[in-house]
């Protein structure tokens, strides 16, 4: 007689339904934490859910704005030997590598817009998330790698953690309004990261290898989107 270890104590349905029941509350508490943040920036929690929903929707939409191309050499080991003499062939192979270089519309767009409209609600807060925009970029761009056949992988804590630090440093720093620290964490959670992350290594969008490179996209996407988020949440 055999004595399993592990087993299911449940019967399928009833597992099922509790794994349905789990989405729907890792669900709504994800809603929760999205709809406090933008809260927190003027929003309705209707709006909250419109964005949320136009981000996610977003994200699987990326629009080319142009292609790079690329002429990559291969080594040459060919060799004949002539009369015992060894002669490496004097001709490299090469083929050109394309990248479609495109902007998400979840992960880059709409956080732009976002951005942009609290920039025109509040003008007073733009100087001040300049500093943290930079602030955001420089360090996002020093911890950012890229990974061949990937994208641009940046470690998901630190550009929000860095945007919540130099949020409220700027805010104590300079005589700002207290209620600006949440625009200035959002902006550089969210253009921070896409300045950082997907901007300044453009140049090096050609030594990655990718058929197709997505500017806010891929993983980049969650940085993106959840820095501005989680930014808000910690300030």
């Amino acid at each position: 007689m055999r004595h399993r270890i592990f087993y299911n104590p449940f019967t399928m349905v009833f597992t099922i339904v509790l794994l349905l029941l789990l989405s729907i509350a890792v669900s709504f508490l994800f809603f929760g934490m999205v709809s406090s943040a933008f809260a927190k920036l003027g929003f309705s929690w209707g709006d909250a859910f419109l964005l949320l929903f136009l981000c996610l929707i977003g994200s699987n939409i990326n629009i080319p704005i142009t292609t790079l191309q690329t002429e990559v050499f291969i080594p040459n080991n060919n060799f004949v030997r002539v009369f015992g003499v060894k002669y490496r062939i004097p001709f490299r192979e090469s083929f050109i590598r394309k990248t479609t270089v495109a902007v998400n519309v979840g992960g880059a767009v709409i956080p732009t817009l976002v951005s942009v409209y609290l920039f025109y609600m509040y003008p007073a807060a733009l100087h001040y998330s300049i500093y943290g925009i930079m602030i955001v970029a420089i360090i996002t761009k020093l911890v950012a790698r890229p990974v061949k056949g990937v994208g641009i992988v940046t470690p998901a804590l630190v550009p929000p953690l860095v945007a919540a630090l130099s949020s409220v440093l700027i805010v104590f720093q300079f005589p700002a309004n207290h209620e600006f620290i949440f625009i200035i964490a959002y902006t550089g959670g969210t253009i921070g990261t896409l300045v950082g992350a997907d901007l300044l290594n453009l140049r090096n969008i050609t030594n990655i290898g990718a058929p197709v490179v997505s500017i806010g996209g891929a993983g980049t996407f969650d940085g993106v989107f959840l820095s501005g988020i989680i930014a808000v949440l910690l300030v």
